[in-house]
């Protein structure tokens, strides 16, 4: 059974079409008959179900950060990072930009006053909501700090900690494994993030397969061993 990533791994971060022999891996696990959730931190559209579907992608089973997030909130909320995100959340929440009582982190570029906004509110008393902890995201083929790596900034700044709603949170994955009604030790794990999933992965039991085709370019730059490393999805097509 199989957690699987869309970003670096299904598809590609540049123009989000599907990378080579993804649509070819799903086909081989549908028609095996080998059960698998598709694991996105994506936060930047609610219709990315349906995307993916257009593209292809054949799948039971979906999870993103957005369908955990009613969870962590019940009140007035400040949101940082892309727009689409703050008019989803703006549509079921109270935007609040004065004293907000939870602060939602995503990705984004932000400037100075952006990091001192978010200091100060947390240093009042807003509870830090990270939608993922994505080590880095890949933009025109150059690598930035994503949203894990900002809040841990966040958290040495004001010695605050912070919560997580997408991957590898334990509810985040915990909710995909009550989809597939076993255990994380029966799990697999597939993605291009080694930090922001593979180790979090790991910690919970489940086997990791980290994928190189979207932030890790070579072995070289692997810190952290996997179970197994492959180029692409060609080399787990022979999967039973």
């Amino acid at each position: 059974m199989y957690f699987i990533d869309v970003q670096g791994t299904l598809i590609s971060d540049k123009d989000k079409t599907p990378l080579p022999y993804a649509l070819e891996f799903i086909e081989h696990l549908n028609k095996n008959n080998i059960p698998f959730v598709i694991v996105t931190n994506n936060t930047k559209r609610s219709d990315f179900k349906e995307y993916l579907q257009h593209l292809g992608f054949k799948f039971k089973y979906y999870l993103d950060p957005l369908m955990v997030l009613d969870d962590r909130i019940d009140d007035e909320v400040a949101v940082f990072g892309n727009e689409n995100l703050k008019n989803i959340i703006a549509s079921k929440y109270k935007l609040n930009y004065t004293n907000p009582k939870y602060l939602v982190l995503s990705v984004g570029i932000y400037s100075s006053d952006d990091f001192s906004q978010m200091i100060e509110f947390i240093l009042n008393g807003a509870k830090l909501i990270a939608m993922h902890k994505t080590s880095i995201y890949v933009s025109n083929n150059k690598r930035y700090p994503a949203v894990g790596a900002i809040a841990e900034m966040l958290k040495y700044a004001t010695g605050c900690n912070y919560d997580i709603v997408g991957k590898p949170s334990f509810d985040f994955y915990n909710k995909a494994r009550k989809l597939l009604n076993t255990d994380f030790q029966n799990i697999t794990m597939i993605s291009d993030d080694l930090i922001g999933d593979l180790v979090g992965a790991k910690e919970l039991g489940m086997k990791t397969i980290l994928t190189l085709t979207g932030k890790i370019k070579n072995e070289k730059e692997i810190t952290i061993k996997p179970d197994l490393v492959v180029k692409n999805l060609k080399g787990l097509l022979d999967v039973k």
